[in-house]
């Protein structure tokens, strides 16, 4: 008997709907998760803050270039910081995870104007976030030849959202190979 794995089988109904479905008119203007160019990933990047909780939640998730799921991770800040400071470690966290696996032709993508900003230029601030982004310049030249860091809508990032809000809720972090259910419509809306 020939077994395929769920989220395979949900992949291939998905390209099935997209084939055949007609687009749809009202669906124009909305902003949407945009794959890498081919042979490439993207790794979008968020951050989330609970005061209730008292975390910050980092979110990241890589997907190929035909938009499908790879691998993510959570991790959980026992602590509230700054919203910048937030997202610059969010991007460190991603650099230092995919760089330690040896990933490259990367498009890391996070909704934060500031740090791409930040990151692209050569200011040096001695500030806790100008430290965090200093460290995410060293890691990228280090560690990635062929990737680079841009800007992605808050409405095209949703998938690191959630993440970075379930880390919240966590105390520990979390790697996922197969797609967690807290994104699982997420991903599957984005390719449709």
């Amino acid at each position: 008997m020939l077994r395929i794995p769920l989220q395979l089988l949900r992949l291939r109904i998905i390209l099935w709907q997209r084939m055949w479905r007609p687009p749809s008119p009202t669906n124009k203007n909305r902003i949407l998760w945009q794959p890498p160019m081919s042979s490439r990933y993207k790794c979008n990047i968020d951050a989330t803050f609970s005061s209730h909780h008292n975390h910050t939640g980092i979110g990241v998730c890589v997907r190929d270039s035909e938009g499908i799921f790879v691998l993510a991770k959570t991790l959980t800040y026992p602590c509230t910081v700054s919203v910048d400071v937030g997202e610059a470690l969010g991007l460190h966290f991603a650099l230092q995870w995919l760089g330690d696996m040896r990933f490259d032709y990367v498009d890391f993508g996070t909704d934060s104007k500031l740090i791409v900003d930040t990151f692209l230029s050569n200011r040096n601030d001695l500030s806790e976030f100008g430290c965090i982004i200093s460290s995410c310049r060293s890691l990228f030249r280090n560690l990635f030849s062929n990737s680079r860091v841009e800007f992605v809508k808050r409405q095209a990032n949703a998938v690191a959202h959630t993440l970075a809000r379930e880390a919240t809720r966590s105390t520990s972090r979390a790697i996922y190979y197969d797609i967690p259910t807290c994104i699982e419509t997420i991903i599957i809306n984005e390719m449709l």
